[in-house]
């Protein structure tokens, strides 16, 4: 397992920084049977390559998504089923990409800064287990390419429940 990501340099192009991360993340998933801890190595990578201002897990529980392990300042702990953009990916059960989180109706402010986010669903056995949040300080930072690899991601997840 790898105690470090390796990096490109910084003229690669995302779509080279994905190709690599998602390389990484199956290495460094492989040999780890515990979910929290995968998760939070995978966050972790994620953060480190592309330096996004928050990144985590939401996990369902009951009625509502519950904080699992993040990168980046305090978050929201619990967010309930439809209400912001996370529920809203969990209801709808589909990739939610918000360009300015300001005129997404009920958005959930956790920070301030937050100015666009994509949430993605994690599916076991057909229900949504737990959605993948990314928050960025830049607005529409997130594109075709984020939602692409964004979801092979989330397809290695759903391996490791």
């Amino acid at each position: 397992m790898p105690e470090q990501l390796n990096q490109l340099p910084d003229t690669a192009t995302k779509e080279e920084k994905y190709l690599l991360l998602l390389k990484q993340l199956a290495s460094l998933t492989a040999a780890e049977t515990d979910l929290i801890a995968n998760l939070a190595n995978i966050a972790a990578a994620i953060t480190q390559t592309f330096g996004f201002f928050w990144l985590g897990f939401y996990l369902v529980k009951g009625n509502q998504l519950v904080l699992g392990p993040f990168q980046g300042p305090v978050a929201c702990t619990r967010i309930d089923f439809g209400k912001g953009v996370c529920g809203a990916a969990w209801k709808e059960k589909r990739i939610i990409n918000v360009d300015d989180v300001f005129t997404f109706a009920g958005h959930i402010a956790c920070s301030n800064e937050s100015k666009s986010e994509i949430v993605l669903p994690v599916f076991k056995a057909g229900e949504v287990f737990m959605v993948l949040d990314i928050d960025s300080d830049e607005l529409a930072a997130f594109d075709e390419t984020d939602e692409q690899y964004l979801q092979e991601a989330v397809i290695l997840i759903e391996t490791l429940l």
